[in-house]
């Protein structure tokens, strides 16, 4: 989390779990020694509000089997399967185009409320998000907040691949801090098929790597 003095204007870098959530902690400039009121409300570690995404997940409880989703009873063994999360008709287009000379099967959505209810009853192999879906800011985009509290023995199954202007292809920081397995800047997206298939080659590779040196370890 970032903070800001509101004396001399010196940003701080806290770490989210340092915090209490919900509470407000008073902290000192480093720097001119003022006081900092720092309030953590109840927010996801991606910058989710948490009790929204809350709200929507409870609100599909009562959802049953969508017709829609029978199409995954029919794949043959080994096909992938893609959730292209994006609400731009040509950018869903330039993904959904490359996506298919991949040969995945393919399930588009522009809302939050989709998204989730598709991760919920689908495991995807791979799942392409805009970073501003469904609400056009960063901070509260709900798909990333619902898929970094997966299980992790669910979640390194899925490939997320974020999308936006907001950060350069291939940018580490970001994926980490997002929880994302790899970023792509939409200036690049003439190139999609080929930066996807080598992200997902890399990934590949680090995932075979490390379950090699688990089951060295007796862990896996």
């Amino acid at each position: 989390m970032e903070v800001q003095c509101k004396n001399c204007g010196s940003k701080l870098k806290i770490a989210d779990d340092k915090l209490p959530t919900g509470k407000a902690v008073s902290l000192k400039c480093p720097k001119c020694e003022s006081k900092i009121e720092v309030d953590k409300p109840a927010v996801a570690r991606t910058g989710a509000p948490a009790a929204p995404l809350q709200t929507v997940v409870e609100s599909m409880s009562s959802d049953t089997y969508d017709a829609a989703l029978k199409s995954f009873d029919l794949l043959e063994e080994g096909v992938e399967t893609v959730l292209i999360c994006e609400h731009d008709d040509g950018i869903r287009e330039k993904i959904r185009a490359a996506l298919e000379g991949m040969k995945y099967h393919i399930t588009e959505t522009t809302t939050i409320r989709d998204a989730l209810k598709y991760i919920r009853m689908h495991s995807f192999d791979l799942v392409v998000l805009d970073e501003g879906f469904d609400s056009g800011n960063p901070e509260s985009n709900y798909a990333l907040g619902y898929l970094a509290q997966l299980p992790t023995d669910v979640r390194r199954d899925i490939f997320v691949l974020l999308v936006g202007n907001g950060f350069s292809t291939g940018d580490d920081m970001t994926a980490f801090n997002r929880s994302v397995n790899f970023t792509m800047n939409l200036g690049d997206m003439e190139e999609f098929e080929r930066i996807l298939r080598i992200a997902l080659a890399d990934h590949r590779d680090f995932y075979r790597m490390m379950m090699d040196t688990m089951k060295k370890m007796g862990r896996a």
